[in-house]
């Protein structure tokens, strides 16, 4: 058994962090391509959020963690 984990950009800052590819937290960008988003933007955002009465955004267990490589759905990446 193996693990896996992406690391890129955060869509948002910009700040290079990992995360499980399937789980993390993403927004679309421009070109409609789902960008993920680094815990630190989410809870910045959870704070806007609040503010204007909506609902905090709540990753996914697991969203920032290492993945088990056999429940990575590597085609689910658009």
């Amino acid at each position: 058994m193996g693990f896996a984990f992406v690391t890129s950009a955060c869509g948002s800052c910009g700040h290079l962090f990992s995360y499980h590819p399937n789980r993390v937290p993403s927004l679309r960008d421009a070109s409609g391509v789902r960008q993920p988003i680094c815990v630190n933007c989410i809870a910045q955002a959870n704070i806007v959020r609040k503010k204007n009465g909506l609902d905090p955004i709540v990753p996914l267990p697991g969203a920032y963690e290492p993945a088990d490589e056999n429940e990575v759905n590597w085609d689910d990446h658009d």
